[in-house]
């Protein structure tokens, strides 16, 4: 993760999102949903069902061993 404090201005610039991105974003955040047979809406009987693979707290530490 990178810390915003200590981003040169060279680095930002590089991560920022340019015009381009921007409008493309601007144009899917307006876009319908469109659900289908490989995406299907949820149902509430479904989201009370569904299960994490990864449960919070249960996060393999690597870094630390």
């Amino acid at each position: 993760m990178v810390n915003i404090a200590e981003m040169t201005g060279e680095l930002a610039e590089e991560l920022a999102f340019s015009q381009k991105d921007l409008e493309e974003l601007e144009r899917a955040r307006n876009m319908p949903i469109t659900f289908d047979e490989d995406c299907p809406e949820v149902t509430p009987e479904m989201a009370v069902r569904f299960r994490r693979v990864n449960p919070p707290g249960r996060r393999q530490r690597a870094d630390h061993a």
